[in-house]
């Protein structure tokens, strides 16, 4: 049973990349509506790619907090109480997001389609740039005391890791919606998404990589370093096939990327959930902080079955809507009615 506890590191390591993999294009997607679309039309092509798909890919999410929460509580509980405030701002964001993509279509200006677009941008980046600071700051560590307690300010979490970890996850995210719309698009939006990807793909990994060398020098081992190496050499052939206008295996060089740099990460941190920055000696591991082996077993036998029914039907889904998307496949929109 001592191997349980490693057994669920991993596989919400295995979460946390599938969620940022996932809902990291979508999120990019989201930013995109203002900084990419150019007119009404671009916009809802935009939210057409990932409508279908934007809200089971925030399953896992849900299920990558729930198994912390259940295979690790001291780590959850530590973690969440100290990022209280950000993760407020993190939820606040996720509502607005979603509300925002059910609304628009109904709205009747174009005032209350920007709102929306603009609650649609912002939550987006708000929720990266929140979940990117918690893993990092998960990873490089809080000031904990022996109680697992934060020790300081509201704002002890707000540190230069933390805006490293966020911006992280905006950078890939924004290169990986760059990617996916070169795939799920056609016309203008496809030529100017493998271009801009092109130009900014050096830039928008930048952040991620950084991470994942701080947290390989904080811990000082060998595998770690392998990993990175492997990391990088996918995000060198991803640059590769951009300029190539390989779609395709851009796309799938950009999630090795991504799978390498998380491996990497949570290598380098095991067996330390949630470091301390105060004492060594106070930090969460996956065995001070895991449930019991009772619960270890029993959700072990759950995500045996779950876990595959949830690939089976998210990849459904994906073949469902493979099909490209093009400005000229958008009807014209149609006027809303208000009920008297």
């Amino acid at each position: 049973m001592d191997s349980l506890p490693t057994l669920w590191f991993i596989l919400i390591a295995v979460l946390w990349a599938g969620y940022l993999f996932l809902e990291g294009f979508d999120l990019g997607v989201g930013m995109l509506m203002r900084l990419f679309a150019r007119n009404e039309s671009q916009r809802r092509v935009l939210l057409n790619t990932v409508g279908p798909v934007w809200d089971g890919n925030e399953v896992w999410l849900i299920t990558a907090g729930g198994a912390m929460f259940a295979a690790f509580p001291y780590w959850y509980a530590s973690l969440f109480s100290a990022l209280y405030i950000p993760l407020v701002f993190v939820l606040a964001a996720l509502i607005f997001r979603a509300v925002a993509f059910e609304y628009r279509g109904k709205a009747r200006t174009r005032t209350a389609r920007n709102l929306w677009d603009n609650a649609i941008a912002i939550g987006s980046f708000v929720t990266a740039f929140g979940i990117g600071a918690m893993l990092a700051l998960s990873t490089t560590g809080l000031p904990l005391n022996a109680n697992g307690d934060r020790v300081g300010g509201p704002f002890a979490w707000f540190t230069g890791y933390a805006v490293l970890g966020g911006l992280a996850v905006v950078g890939f995210s924004l290169i990986h919606a760059l990617a996916f719309l070169s795939l799920k698009t056609d016309g203008e939006i496809r030529v100017r998404a493998r271009a801009l990807l092109a130009r900014w793909m050096p830039v928008g990994l930048l952040p991620m990589a950084g991470w994942a060398i701080a947290v390989v020098l904080l811990n000082g081992k060998a595998l770690p370093w392998v990993l990175l190496v492997l990391a990088v050499l996918a995000a060198l052939a991803a640059w590769l096939f951009a300029r190539a206008d390989g779609e395709g295996r851009t796309f799938i060089s950009l999630g090795l990327f991504l799978v390498l740099g998380v491996a990497t990460i949570f290598t380098a941190a095991f067996p330390n959930v949630l470091p301390s920055t105060l004492d060594a000696a106070f930090n969460l591991t996956v065995a001070n902080a895991s449930s019991s082996p009772y619960t270890l077993k029993l959700m072990s036998i759950v995500a045996a079955f779950g876990v595959p029914l949830v690939l089976a039907y998210q990849g459904w889904t994906y073949w469902v809507f493979r099909k490209r998307i093009s400005e000229a496949q958008i009807p014209a929109a149609h006027p809303v009615t208000p009920i008297v």
